[in-house]
């Protein structure tokens, strides 16, 4: 059995022992997880086809019920090498439940009082999975270096609807960076195809034209600050300006303006599954 530090995350996660997974099993690829009932499987795998940049679908459970067993939807990447002795019930630090479309239960530490036999678990790509190579490009996002979650905000971009998938929105996460480092940083993360590739937006413009009401209050994550520790949104360092990703908080925005019956669960924001499979395994070379 693999002893990678993607591994022991995942049993750290299944013992509680941890809880945001920013910039932990560097090198490994981390994933957003959603559990939806059967009947909206195909609905959700095509909303994943129609919106590859916020919702870049990884893998799925092998069949209905499966929550040790997945199929990979990633070139060159075989079902067993994505996970090996998995759980998407624990292996996250903390889930969210809704029960049509409800949220009932917030941060919980597992599901397996939640989980049936009719469920099937996506896996979406996440930008962390592109932030320890901005790291090495000496390029670290201030979220970590500040140990703070990344700020995620709700955009006006119109995801293009799938089946009951209708109404959903792009979600964003932002890091601040220099005007002057844009380029390298659109350059590093432009591969990283698979977990969201290169920012879809940048500058204080792109704040108003993304329709976010305010910098400082995020709908997810950490209020973004500066290296002083004050509002972002103040301006006070120069020519430094918010850069926007697509998010994979994205298709649990979808799921709740869909408002499905039954009971769906999903990774908290900042809480994710770290896979065995490697970040260079699955960069786009183009």
């Amino acid at each position: 059995m693999t002893t990678s530090s993607a591994h022991t995350v995942r049993l750290n996660a299944r013992k509680n022992d941890i809880t945001f997974t920013s910039g932990l099993a560097p090198t490994y690829l981390q994933a957003n997880l959603i559990c939806l009932p059967s009947r909206y499987a195909q609905d959700f795998r095509l909303l994943c086809q129609r919106n590859p940049v916020p919702c870049p679908l990884l893998a799925e459970s092998k069949s209905a019920g499966s929550f040790t067993e997945l199929k990979s939807w990633m070139a060159n990447i075989t079902d067993s090498a994505i996970a090996c002795d998995l759980d998407l019930r624990t292996d996250i630090p903390r889930y969210m439940v809704y029960k049509d479309s409800i949220l009932v239960k917030f941060q919980c530490k597992d599901i397996n009082e939640d989980w049936t036999e009719d469920h099937v678990g996506f896996l979406i790509g996440c930008s962390y999975s592109f932030e320890n190579a901005l790291a090495i490009a000496g390029l670290p996002p201030r979220h970590t270096i500040m140990k703070r979650n990344v700020p995620m905000y709700r955009t006006n971009i119109p995801l293009c609807p799938a089946g009951v998938f209708t109404g959903g929105t792009f979600v964003v996460s932002m890091r601040p960076y220099t005007l002057d480092q844009i380029d390298d940083v659109r350059s590093v993360t432009r591969p990283y195809v698979g977990t969201h590739g290169e920012p879809i937006a940048w500058g204080w413009d792109a704040v108003r034209a993304l329709g976010i009401k305010n910098i400082d209050s995020p709908e997810w994550g950490d209020a973004p600050l500066t290296v002083d520790g004050k509002p972002f949104g103040l301006k006070t360092e120069e020519n430094v300006v918010p850069v926007f990703w697509g998010c994979g908080v994205t298709p649990q925005e979808a799921v709740m303006r869909a408002n499905l019956q039954g009971v769906v669960m999903a990774h908290a924001p900042g809480h994710m599954l770290v896979m065995d499979v490697k970040e260079d395994e699955v960069l786009d070379p183009n």
